[in-house]
């Protein structure tokens, strides 16, 4: 706001530059659906390594194809994963979570401590819970301690202790609160407490003195053990329908669950969705084209690109080549550029089977090749060459020659090949709007999501332009920070051409906004930029020059 001069003198004034400096969003964020042995359901969690994984979700599960592709994801260079898992409770074990009623020194019979498992899973039935009272003021006898292990093969696997909590809410240290801040193993279950604290375990007369002395002695409990919570469940196999489209009257996307638990995360660039469903072998089968239609249009909204597996029937490339052709699968009509998809899938040493090999999908370490060239040299680079390698692959299930990986880079499939020297690499960077016969402008991967990188910066880098004054001022400010921001990009080699008015343009003036415009409250910015396209083939012409003649 100008000063206002009161007195004779000089005054100084401070005048924003009107820079508002917009920064690139990441690009590689990776969002990956299925099933887990553990940690949190339906909500998304940010993790960084496969260690962060192992932690919260339990590691490499035999019937989570997800932990796999996890795995694969951070072996070929990815650094930030989105995790969420999904969930099906089997009817016999309730909700799937383990928990247990540890007793007091009862005022009434259902005065008892009630603790469950921090997330559902068979997990959850290798806890064990100890109670002691040697704490801080013995005379309180509100307080005590609380020891959880989770023992696998009789070794603990991990172990939280958590000293002087109370079963009084006015205090600190309240159980329920405690455990919901600081332990990832156990909750208190509804967040209810008995009116006395628990009884101390491996003790036949606990000194539990009650809160107020009943009419009649209490009943003491026989001697307890380390207690071990019980009935924990893994779930069962979970459809489409249920898990991300709702059935029953559920809105999945109103209630943030399945794949609508991603709007609970922030960004997400790259979605994965390893088969989350099995067979009567507990053998994974193939994500739905229902379910692969909803995610590639959630991805169109989000700003992000889809990595499709190929079918398990894809046993050759004839097959593949026809059921995509003339099927038109993963039977995707709109949004084909938010979506690409590899062939064939892999085989990997399972560990969870004493290092057999089996068969897995790609998705996982696509998506890490993905970020590794993003990091190396940017989304506008084609994640696919000699520089495109796969770590972490025994064999292709369908080895393919140059004849066949043309059939189906025509159509829009792109091949993963083993070569001499380089090894397994991706050999293909076509969007499922690919084919030739399409002539899509979003033909290629790294212009589709050079788009998308652009887009989403913009999007979160011009929020400061929401109601100011609507004039040239401003546009003067838009087209100087957005200017500025492809002119980073012109310079990182994100464009084609030689000068910046080759290579993109920015406009906002009152060409772009007409008076009508802003009588309704719109400011129109036009971005335009000249992608780059990779060079897929390469053609180089022999000729013999010998016997020439000089004239």
């Amino acid at each position: 706001m100008p000063i206002q001069p009161t007195y004779p003198g000089v005054y100084v004034e401070e005048v924003s530059s009107g820079v508002h400096t917009i920064t690139g969003v990441a690009t590689s964020v990776t969002a990956f659906i299925g099933r887990a042995q553990r940690g949190p359901t339906d909500k998304p969690v940010t993790i960084y390594n496969f260690g962060d994984y192992e932690r919260i979700f339990g590691g490499l599960w035999n019937l989570s194809t997800m932990s796999f592709a996890v795995r694969d994801f951070f072996l070929n260079g990815g650094s930030q994963a989105v995790i969420i898992r999904v969930f099906k409770a089997d009817p016999a074990k309730t909700d799937g979570f383990a928990e247990i009623s540890i007793p007091t020194n009862k005022i009434s019979a259902a005065d008892e401590l009630q603790l469950i498992a921090a997330s559902p899973g068979d997990w959850g039935n290798k806890l064990e819970i100890a109670i002691d009272y040697e704490t801080k003021d013995k005379s309180d006898f509100n307080l005590f301690n609380i020891t959880v292990s989770e023992v696998v093969n009789n070794t603990s696997k991990s172990t939280e202790k958590f000293f002087n909590v109370s079963n009084d809410k006015s205090k600190t240290g309240y159980l329920p609160r405690v455990l919901e801040q600081n332990s990832n193993l156990i909750r208190v279950k509804n967040n209810k407490m008995p009116q006395l604290r628990p009884l101390i375990t491996n003790q036949i007369s606990p000194d539990n003195a009650p809160l107020s002395p009943p009419t009649k002695p209490p009943p003491f409990s026989p001697p307890l053990p380390v207690e071990v919570m019980s009935g924990g469940g893994d779930g069962i196999n979970i459809s489409d329908i249920e898990l991300f489209q709702g059935q029953g009257g559920i809105d999945m996307q109103s209630e943030k669950k399945g794949i609508y638990a991603l709007e609970q995360a922030d960004l997400f660039n790259i979605l994965c969705i390893p088969p989350y469903l099995g067979d009567a072998n507990d053998r994974p089968v193939d994500v739905s084209t229902d379910l692969i239609t909803t995610a590639v249009s959630y991805c169109q909204a989000r700003r992000a690109i889809m990595i499709i597996d190929p079918h398990s029937s894809w046993e050759n490339k004839d097959k593949a080549h026809d059921d995509f052709y003339n099927t038109a699968y993963p039977g995707i009509s709109t949004y084909r550029d938010y979506a690409a998809i590899f062939f064939p899938r892999i085989k990997q040493p399972n560990i969870c089977i004493k290092n057999e090999i089996e068969e897995f999908v790609p998705c996982g370490m696509i998506a890490g090749a993905f970020a590794r060239t993003d990091a190396n040299r940017g989304v506008w680079k084609a994640p696919a060459g000699i520089e495109a390698g796969l770590n972490g692959v025994t064999e292709f299930t369908v080895p393919l020659t140059d004849n066949e990986n043309g059939a189906l880079n025509q159509i829009g499939v792109n091949c993963l090949r083993s070569f001499p020297i380089y090894g397994n690499i991706i050999w293909g960077a076509r969007t499922v709007d690919g084919a030739d016969q399409l002539a899509s402008d979003w033909k290629y991967i790294p212009v589709r999501r050079t788009a998308l990188f652009i887009e989403e910066s913009l999007y979160r880098g011009t929020k400061w332009v929401v109601f100011e004054p609507n004039d040239e001022p401003l546009w003067a400010q838009i087209r100087l920070n957005v200017g500025a921001f492809m002119h980073d990009l012109f310079r990182k080699g994100a464009f084609q051409g030689k000068t910046p008015k080759d290579a993109y343009l920015v406009k906002c003036d009152s060409e772009t906004t007409t008076q009508n415009d802003i009588n309704s409250g719109i400011v129109n910015i036009l971005v335009g930029f000249a992608p780059l396209k990779p060079a897929e083939f390469v053609m180089i012409q022999i000729q013999q020059l010998a016997g020439q003649i000089d004239t």
